[in-house]
């Protein structure tokens, strides 16, 4: 992104730099850059058919020493990082996997050309395929492909390695890209936080970072080259801010805006395994959003009170195949046990058949995001989708969980989709395996048609789950990954705002419970109208959940419905974002 001007020190002008906020936190320090240089320094030249066989063995003896250095650093990982392993070894399993390791010997061997080119090249290839992909999470994955064959290319090109163990002073970390492996190794007495021109919000690094509690920013596109070894920084992680050159103004706003958010932080956080109660007694469970098993301990720590969201597309990417029934059952079973009593809602299969999975031989599509994925995908392939049926019921013998389906249009898509989880159950009767078969069975409301069905819809399911991120995209009609739209993107539009009123209404009358797992729930700010509207239950990224409980608790319920009502007759969002600046203090006791 361009940096921004705005003032000057005696030595050196102040620059902003604008990025994705990656994990919240402020820090003030030294910038370490860290050098990946040479390995995107890469050229092509040809290779005499006799020589063909010994490139194709340089690259498989660079990906095998890739794997051997990933495995050194998973059995050299702290106790305090397990959690994360299973990130690493996704990453061992990419640089075997036939879209990078088979087409880049395919191209060297058809092409005649070295290895770095070819893998290059290969790379390029997946990157444009991951680029069309409209969920930012899947779209992330690339992130992985990435840093793997940067791990690869280092070792084709003998390159130094990155070890970010060894760095022996207290500075903030700068560089092209960071992978799970690298930040896996950051020692928290030595880094204070660290700033990639590359990655997003939804990557591992990210997701890493969050659990590590240091500032992180991601995407910025070129603070590698605007910011020097030992240059003072400012990185504000909450905002997705970095300040290069702070002048003294500017150093001592940031050191109090540090300090007072350290004291909230601490403040909340002490109070995070307290129930979430209003003043006037009303009690709403919050709970986690997680896409690994190893995002259950944040969970936990943060006073969760169980998992809205477990989304399952994790386990079917970065893979040759579709995993076993044996091997989501596993999973499943384990998140099930850490957290019973309490609820874990698994969300099926949520993916485009067609881009994301490497192995699906599925035809391209256009508009993917209107494609098929999700429950279509899964009614398309029964044999996928009762495949995970059945660890789901499975996993349901060892705790709490509920059942939940995405993408749903129409009764037609509930009534098929209820018929697999029965022929599931049924499988698993015969064959003698332990399950439960009367598990909650829910749907998401995040199509329009959905949700003006829900009197229908609410005789056929438990719950229903608004996932505000693709209700507001479909309402609006708005593709939130395209920068020129995006500002379009407002959750608090009037429409979506009564869409979800309407949501939760129906589900009082039918008796059902209202839940609501998108990025609207971890927004404390919107909170007034959400209690005020009814919902039974949010779910959110763990690290967002101790903020919300503390503003839940300093929240009036009988006010916070007086308020949702005045909201939901504005015609127009400046009128909404006004009431909700000046007016949401009135819901408070």
């Amino acid at each position: 992104m361009n940096s921004i001007h705005v003032g000057e020190t005696p030595c050196s002008e102040e620059i902003i730099l604008q990025g994705i906020k990656g994990s919240p936190g402020i820090c003030i320090g030294q910038a370490y850059l860290v050098d990946k240089e040479g390995v995107d320094v890469v050229h092509k030249y040809p290779i005499e058919a006799a020589h063909v066989r010994k490139e194709v063995l340089r690259f498989k003896t660079a990906v095998k020493k890739a794997k051997e250095e990933l495995s050194t650093i998973i059995s050299e990982l702290p106790e305090d990082f397990s959690e994360h392993i299973s990130i690493l070894e996704s990453h061992m399993i990419l640089s075997g996997d036939k879209m990078l390791y088979g087409k880049t010997i395919e191209t060297i061997e058809e092409e005649k050309i070295n290895a770095e080119w070819a893998l290059k090249v290969v790379v390029a290839r997946i990157m444009a395929m991951f680029q069309d992909i409209p969920d930012p999470y899947l779209r992330s994955r690339a992130a992985d492909i990435s840093q793997v064959s940067d791990r690869i290319m280092r070792n084709l090109m003998g390159a130094e390695k990155i070890n970010i163990s060894n760095i022996n002073k207290r500075v903030i970390l700068v560089a092209k890209d960071l992978s799970p492996a690298d930040t896996s190794q950051i020692q928290l007495e030595k880094i204070m936080g660290f700033v990639t021109d590359k990655g997003g919000q939804a990557s591992h690094t990210s997701i890493i970072a969050r659990t590590l509690e240091i500032p992180s920013i991601q995407g910025l596109g070129n603070a590698t080259k605007i910011i020097k070894n030992e240059d003072i920084i400012i990185v504000d992680g909450s905002e997705g801010i970095v300040i290069v050159h702070p002048n003294d103004a500017t150093l001592i706003r940031y050191r109090a805006k540090r300090r007072d958010y350290e004291i909230r932080k601490a403040n909340v956080t002490r109070e995070c395994k307290n129930p979430a109660v209003t003043t006037d007694g009303f009690s709403m469970k919050l709970m986690g959003n997680i896409e690994l098993v190893e995002e259950l301990v944040s969970v936990i720590d943060n006073g969760g009170e169980g998992i809205g969201l477990y989304r399952t597309e994790f386990q079917y990417l970065s893979r040759t195949s579709y995993p076993s029934e044996d091997e989501l059952f596993e999973r499943y079973k384990e998140v099930a046990e850490l957290l019973a009593p309490d609820p874990v809602t698994i969300r099926t299969l949520d993916i485009n058949g067609d881009k994301a999975l490497s192995y699906d031989a599925s035809n391209e599509e256009s508009n993917p995001a209107l494609g098929l994925r999700a429950i279509r995908f899964c009614l398309m392939r029964p044999d996928v989708f009762i495949t995970q049926l059945k660890a789901i019921l499975r996993a349901s013998a060892y705790g709490n969980i509920r059942v939940m389906f995405p993408m749903i249009s129409s009764l037609e898509e509930v009534l098929a989709a209820r018929k697999h989880l029965q022929d599931a159950a049924m499988a698993l009767k015969k064959a003698n395996i332990p399950h439960r078969s009367d598990i909650e069975m829910g749907i998401m409301i995040e199509i329009p048609s959905a949700a003006f069905m829900a009197e229908t819809l609410a005789d056929e399911v438990d719950f229903f789950s608004i996932g505000t991120n693709d209700l507001t995209q479909y309402m609006l009609a708005i593709d939130r990954s395209n920068r020129k739209v995006a500002h379009l993107y407002q959750p608090l539009h009037p429409a979506v705002l009564k869409i979800i009123k309407y949501v939760v209404d129906i589900g009082k009358k039918k008796g059902i419970k209202v839940f609501m797992c998108g990025e609207m729930a971890s927004d404390p700010s919107v909170l007034p109208i959400l209690i005020g509207m009814g919902l039974d239950e949010i779910s959110m990224a763990p690290q967002s959940i101790p903020a919300v409980k503390d503003r839940i608790r300093k929240l009036s319920r009988k006010k916070s419905v007086a308020f949702a009502e005045k909201i939901l007759k504005q015609t127009n969002i400046t009128d909404i974002n006004r009431l909700l600046a000046q007016e949401d203090v009135k819901a408070v006791d």
